[in-house]
This record gives C-alpha cells, structure tokens and sequence, in this order.
C-alpha cells in the first residue's frame, strides 16, 4: 500500500518548485528595471506557495481531526523545501523594493 503523503508531498514539492521559478524571473527582472514584471512574477509565487500551503494543511488539519498518516520521509522534505523557498519569497519581495527604491534614487540624483 503507498503512502497516502506521497502524493501530497509531490504537489508540495511542485508548486514550491513553481515559486522558486517564478522568484527567479522576478529577480532576473530588476537587472532590466522592469519592476512592474518583478512585482508580477512576485504575484505567481505568493499563488504558488499559497497552493502548496493548501495541500500541507490538509494533512495538518486531517491529523488533529484523529487521522494517522505513516511516516514519510519524502512528506518531511516537502515541507522544508516549502518553508525554505516561502522564506526566498518573502526576502526576494523586500529586495525587490529596496531595488526599486535605490535605482530610482540613483536615477533622480542623476538627473
């Protein structure tokens, strides 16, 4: 019989994989200045860990209700590769704007 966390650790993994992406891009957007599209694929990737979230609470929410899940390794690195690439989200988003900030600066003292 498999692991019924197998399958949600998957879909974690995934959309966690499709922030990272998404990250990424943003990131590769603020050496072009475009802003407008970092912010954008910023977006993506708030949605992309968001549905991760929805697949890791489901599990949390079903064992505090009495289901019993077998260990899975697999299900433990979902979760850190989750928490790993939100804490790349959050700190990607900060540095977007402080970008933002400085070249708009720079930009204005130029002038």
């Amino acid at each position: 019989m498999e692991n019924e966390l197998v399958a949600v650790a998957m879909q974690i993994i995934l959309h966690a994989g499709d922030a990272r992406t998404a990250v990424e891009r943003a990131l590769d957007c603020i050496k072009e200045e475009n802003f407008t599209e970092a912010k954008e694929k910023m977006l993506e990737a708030k949605e992309c860990i968001r549905l991760a979230h929805v697949s890791q609470t489901e599990v949390i929410q079903n064992e505090t209700r009495g289901k019993t899940y077998q260990p899975c390794l697999l299900f433990a690195h979902a979760q850190d590769t989750l928490m790993t690439i939100n804490s790349e989200v959050l700190l990607s988003e900060k540095l977007i704007d402080l970008f933002e900030v400085v070249l708009k600066k720079i930009h204005t003292d130029c002038l």
